[in-house]
């Protein structure tokens, strides 16, 4: 047993990587096939989207019974691009993962799961990474450099405390985000009963007319909405909270950061009122969109995302229409470019909706907006469990707080 004793790492794991599985071997079903991003995914409380690749059975099995595949216990660090971000092996499903981009550590033996994963998320941990980071372009770690990551270890009945701490202020959080979910589940669903399958209120007295409901309309979304209504001014002075493409995922902002507006990234352009709309104009089928829920002034957005503000129609409704998978099927089929495919503001302000009379999207957003101001209430309780989590860690990791 160790005792507050430094050491490293490579002395109380295995650090290495998987068995390499070329392109062709890809499929789609079977066992899932990690890469960066689906780790950094589930970091921030996200799924798996449609871009999932996978692996056969026989050949994952093949491999696992000649080098082995993750077990419940092991640890996974992304180590290229996205660097830094950890994920426990829960055992609760096979999958294997991409040579070079994670990093496996197992067989640990004398450190914790949960408090290797935390160490590697504070502070401490951070610092230990960065000494292992090559290339600028492109930051990535090395295994041999991992290996000489020191760290000073407690007994590993204070790591289980320690980690314990930590994990009730995440299962906290994840409560939420599962309550979230269901929130943003019941409102797609509303949505997909009224204005997809078309049994709205009064549908049975509605005549359908070349398969839309009689009163029903199809506009441009530019004839509904503004484009990009509003952008700081480069003179602006003062602080601000920007969101980059990055920190957004399906129907969510996962993470912001601020600066004095002279120090911001040159795209913090954006500005964001209420009932907003960001839709990233790169790589679409990434579905990065999120609904503004009562911002402040200072909330700006990257001029990578297109700003979508309701103007005669309900926005609960316009958002719901723009992230169904036929719109983005529209965005993604009008992206320019191969390697870094976009889309412009006009081909939003082009696109064609299909607009039901004010009096049932009225009624929709009654439903609604009753949602969304729950999902507002635990994004906002999130926020504060992150802060007071994120101050707690570096104390307990370094002793400063006794367990």
């Amino acid at each position: 047993m160790i005792n507050n004793k430094k050491i490293k790492l490579s002395e109380v794991c295995e650090i290495t990587s998987s068995k390499r599985i070329y392109a062709n071997e890809y499929i789609n079903a079977g066992i899932p096939f990690f890469r960066g991003k689906e780790i950094v995914t589930r970091f921030h409380g996200g799924e798996t989207d449609d871009e999932q690749l996978y692996i056969s059975d026989n050949r994952f099995h093949e491999i696992k019974n000649k080098f082995g595949a993750p077990q419940k216990g092991d640890l996974l660090l992304t180590s290229v691009g996205t660097i830094g971000i950890p994920y426990k092996v829960s055992g609760k499903f096979d999958f294997y993962f991409k040579d070079g981009n994670l990093t496996w550590f197992r067989y640990l033996s004398g450190i914790d799961q949960s408090f290797l994963y935390y160490w590697l998320i504070s502070p401490d941990g951070k610092a230990q990474l960065s000494k292992c980071t090559i290339g600028a372009a492109q930051p990535a770690y090395t295994i041999e450099r991992l290996k000489c990551i020191e760290i000073v270890l407690p007994t590993e009945k204070v790591q289980r405390k320690i980690a314990s701490i930590i994990e009730s202020y995440d299962d906290l959080i994840e409560n939420n985000r599962r309550r979230i979910q269901l929130l943003e589940d019941a409102a797609r669903l509303l949505y997909r009963e009224w204005f997809i399958y078309l049994r709205f209120p009064g549908h049975e007295h509605v005549k359908i007319v070349d398969g839309v409901p009689e009163g029903w309309h199809k506009q441009r979304l530019d004839d509904v909405a503004v484009i990009n209504a509003e952008s700081l001014k480069s003179n602006f002075q003062g602080r601000i909270e920007y969101i980059d493409i990055s920190c957004v995922s399906t129907d969510s902002i996962d993470s912001t950061n601020w600066y004095e507006f002279e120090d911001a990234p040159g795209r913090a352009r954006r500005i964001l009122r209420d009932k907003d709309i960001i839709w990233s104009c790169v790589r679409p089928n990434r579905k990065s969109h999120a609904f503004i829920w009562q911002p402040h002034d200072r909330l700006i957005a990257s001029t990578g995302f297109a700003v979508i503000s309701a103007k005669t129609i309900s926005p609960f409704f316009l958002y719901q229409t723009l992230s169904t998978s036929e719109y983005v099927g529209y965005l993604t089929n009008n992206a320019g470019g191969v390697a870094y495919p976009a889309v412009t503001a006009k081909v939003f302000e082009d696109s064609i909706i299909l607009v039901p009379p004010n009096s049932i999207t009225d009624t929709f957003d009654s439903f609604v907006s009753k949602s969304y101001q729950q999902i507002n209430l635990l994004q906002q309780a999130n926020k504060k469990l992150i802060e007071a989590r994120d101050l707690l860690l570096p104390r307990l990791m370094s002793g400063e707080i006794s367990v």
